[in-house]
Parts: structure tokens; C-alpha cells; sequence
């Protein structure tokens, strides 16, 4: 029910007006009817309930675009949609391509981790130590990224709910859920233990996430402020995270004493 619960956030996320229809009288719900978004769509109001409720068949390409414009999806959330409408199993679970272990190693100046899929951390460089400590000491669930996000009693990050908000609807957006038992068994988890988590997974936001800034305090380094830019390995489950700030700022000079 995946596709009908997204498709229903979305059109009770507009209002008329965002759309160019008139309110109309005795409007209970602020949102979108379903006539409406059929109307918009081109499709059967039949049709589009069903799709909500997840009887309808597999739509086609055009029904899916026709969707898009009518609820205003964005790139991220177009691709989610049809991801939901047409499902394909996960790849198999593979190794840290070698060219990215390579890679890592040779990102000596700032600190850089690799990712699979359910956010465990599965490498990571020297300057990854320094500036988190080290990973290999820790349990498997603090390696867990998401799950570290979510941990009230970890003040590591300053910026933690900002982060989380956006790590959730990047897991949501990367379509591997509910396909994925490594990443449902998380969710589940999440939902179990995290009412925070189980309030913005319920909000459906979908958004990839490239560059995120992450604050913290360092016993070394002081404050930084560093942005982390998310590379996707094409053809593969994993992304790297490299950490970095920009030049001439005090992260950059604590940065530096870490180095050293």
C-alpha cells in the first residue's frame, strides 16, 4: 500500500488554488479530492481510486507523467512514484568496489566514509577516525548511521534533527523499501524504538540527498561546520560521504589539526 499512502500524501499536501481550481463549497479536507486529481491527470476518478487503494493495474508511462504534473512531484518524487508502480527486486548485496576502497585511501586531507543502502558504514579512511573515532571499536548498530541519528542520548552532532529529516527522506527516495530486507528490518526497528522516526516516515518526504552540512564539536578541532558531499557508485548499492569546509574558515584550520 506503499503506492496509495504516497499518492494520498501528495494530493493532501495541495490546495485548489496551487493547481488553478476553485475551492468550491462544503470543502471538508484542505487537500486535493480525488476527483480533482483525476480531472487534472486525464484518468478516471474509478481508475484513480483504485489506484489508491492498490487494486488498479500497473500503470503506464504516460498515466504515471500525467500524475506528476498533476500533483506537483518534483524530479525525486516522480522517480519514487515509479519506483512504487512498478517494483523490482534489489541487487544482491555486494563488496565495497575495489576502485572506491582506492579511492578512500587516497582522500588523506579529509574524512571519508563509504555507505551501503541500510546506511551501515562498511569503510572508512584515517581521517574518518579522527574526526568520529573509530569505527571498527563500535558495535554494528552505532556503525548504523540512521540509527545514530536517532539515538537522543548522542550529541556528537549538533545539527541532529535537521539531519535526520533529511536522511529519512533520502532512505525513503532511494526505493529500496519495502523490496529490501536490510533496509525494512531498519524501518521496522525505527518504528519500533523512535517515535521521532515514526513521525517523519509518516510524512512520506522524498528527497535524494547530495550535500548535506553537518555541525559538531570537536575535543581537537573546536567547532566545525562541514559539508559532506554524497557520491552514488553508479551501478551499485554503495555512496561515498567526503567531509569538507570550506577554505579559510576555522573547520578548515580544525580540519588541519587533525591532519596533523
Amino acid at each position: 500500500m506503499e503506492l496509495g499512502g504516497f499518492l494520498r500524501s501528495r494530493r493532501d499536501r495541495l490546495r485548489p488554488a496551487d493547481v488553478g481550481l476553485e475551492p468550491g463549497p462544503r470543502r471538508q479536507a484542505p487537500g486535493l479530492r480525488r476527483t480533482e486529481v483525476a480531472l487534472l491527470a486525464g484518468i478516471s476518478v474509478d481508475y484513480y481510486v483504485r489506484l489508491e487503494q492498490g487494486r488498479g493495474p500497473q500503470p503506464s508511462d504516460q498515466v504515471l507523467a500525467a500524475l506528476g504534473r498533476a500533483l506537483r512531484l518534483t524530479g525525486d518524487e516522480h522517480g519514487y512514484l515509479r519506483q512504487l508502480a512498478r517494483p523490482a527486486p534489489p541487487p544482491a548485496p555486494r563488496p565495497v568496489p575495489g576502485n572506491v576502497l582506492r579511492l578512500l585511501d587516497r582522500l588523506g586531507d579529509v574524512p571519508a566514509m563509504v555507505i551501503d543502502a541500510a546506511y551501515d558504514m562498511v569503510a572508512w579512511n584515517r581521517m574518518l577516525v579522527a574526526l568520529m573515532g573509530d569505527p571498527a571499536a563500535w558495535s554494528l548498530r552505532r556503525r548504523n548511521r540512521l540509527r545514530r541519528l536517532f539515538d537522543t542520548g548522542d550529541t556528537i552532532t549538533g545539527n541532529r534533527l535537521d539531519l535526520a529529516r533529511l536522511c529519512v527522506a533520502d532512505l525513503r527516495a532511494s526505493g529500496r523499501y519495502p523490496a529490501d530486507p536490510a533496509v525494512r528490518s531498519l524501518i521496522d526497528n525505527l518504528l519500533e524504538e523512535s517515535p521521532e522516526f515514526g513521525r517523519l516516515w509518516a510524512e512520506r518526504e522524498v528527497a535524494v540527498q547530495r550535500t548535506l552540512t553537518k555541525r559538531t564539536v570537536h575535543p581537537i578541532a573546536g567547532p566545525l561546520e562541514l559539508d559532506c558531499e554524497i557520491l552514488a557508485v553508479p551501478g551499485d548499492e554503495h555512496r561515498l560521504l567526503v567531509y569538507t569546509a570550506a577554505p579559510g574558515t576555522p573547520s578548515a584550520e580544525g580540519l588541519k589539526r587533525l591532519i596533523a
